[in-house]
């Protein structure tokens, strides 16, 4: 279905739910997206997938520093990341998602559950089957999408202005010929390198400790100087001397 076309489904969906909820004061979640659909509404003390779900798509709002576990469990952190997701676009901020929240998340995403402004082609232009690097093809891809959705959460904090993404997922091939790290991220799939684009790698990098990413390299990093590194290893590693990090 065209991206546009969607985006109007999604925008009426919001507005009926918006009145069912006036008139009786609840409402079940906007529902019949081509990715994925939530059935219930969501709050603190919930698990399964569909909040694991959720945690992907509010995962680049974990708050300064903070990396949010995708673990189906409605804690306060996760209450936390919804409540900064619904304060950047402008819902009605109380941690709890519900109509509203789905579908603005569904006028987020495509059909393959990427958000609208970036791609799995996007993360990966080494190995369309995503194999051969540190972890599982399906892992690497998860981990991508994940990435993305952080990417989106990023993007949308420095003005929606559009963040160019020179690597992503590299194979063990890739990574050598282009001179990667033996242990590089890229090899895990959760890892991109993005241009300065219009808004300074300084700022890029600066902004990107908000949203979910353990390691930073950029500026007076060696190697780093014409890039922002972002990935998700276990332990935090910031380093971008130019920009103060």
């Amino acid at each position: 279905m065209d991206r546009r076309i969607r985006r109007v489904i999604a925008a009426l969906s919001l507005l009926i739910a918006t009145s069912v909820v006036g008139v009786v004061g609840t409402a079940s979640p906007a529902s019949a997206d081509a990715c994925y659909t939530w059935s219930r509404a969501l709050s603190q003390g919930a698990t399964g997938e569909d909040v694991r779900q959720l945690q992907i798509r509010v995962s680049g709002y974990p708050g300064y520093g903070g990396v949010l576990a995708l673990d189906g469990s409605y804690g306060p952190a996760t209450k936390a990341a919804v409540t900064r997701f619904q304060q950047a676009y402008g819902l009605t901020a109380d941690g709890n998602a519900g109509p509203a929240t789905f579908s603005k998340i569904y006028a987020l995403q495509d059909d393959d559950c990427t958000p609208v402004n970036f791609s799995y082609a996007e993360l990966n232009r080494c190995n369309s089957t995503w194999s051969g690097g540190a972890v599982s093809a399906a892992t690497a891809k998860a981990n991508a999408l994940v990435t993305m959705w952080k990417l989106q959460a990023l993007r949308h904090a420095l003005g929606d202005r559009p963040l160019v993404v020179n690597s992503g997922f590299r194979s063990t091939s890739c990574n050598s010929a282009v001179g990667g790290a033996s242990n590089s991220r890229h090899l895990y799939g959760d890892a991109a390198d993005l241009g300065a684009g219009t808004q300074g790698f300084c700022t890029i990098a600066k902004q990107a400790r908000n949203h979910g990413f353990n390691q930073i390299l950029g500026p007076g990093y060696p190697d780093h100087d014409d890039h922002i590194h972002v990935a998700n290893p276990g332990t935090r590693f910031w380093s971008a001397p130019t920009c103060g990090i």
